[in-house]
């Protein structure tokens, strides 16, 4: 069917109905500013970041404090309090050592 006899088709349907004692006073013209409106408002970009960024401030929040609970809940069998730069330095220096010839790495 033809979107524009389909539209003409309701019109006449709606034209055809007597308007109701509930519709408040000017509601068409309301409609159609708004409808105008819509179609000369130029989209706010910031506005629409801005919206979703507070959206999903709560998330972020909620799975930060849920990451922070678990990090303190210790691992059973792991040592806990290492020395952390001992533990980088062998990590570095593991990287380091694969790429020597194996005769190197054992002296």
């Amino acid at each position: 069917m033809d979107l524009n006899e389909l539209r003409n088709k309701l019109i006449a349907a709606a034209r055809g109905q007597k308007p109701s004692a509930e519709v408040p006073y000017g509601f068409e013209q309301r409609i159609t500013a708004r409808i105008r409106g819509l179609a000369t408002a130029s989209v706010d970009h910031w506005a629409l970041w801005s919206r979703a960024l507070w959206r999903a401030t709560a998330p972020c929040i909620a799975i930060t404090i849920l990451l922070a609970i678990w990090s303190l809940f210790e691992v059973p069998g792991k040592p806990s309090g290492g020395d952390l730069s001992q533990e980088l330095e062998n990590t570095v220096l593991a990287a380091a050592d694969v790429d020597q010839p194996p005769s190197e790495a054992l002296r």
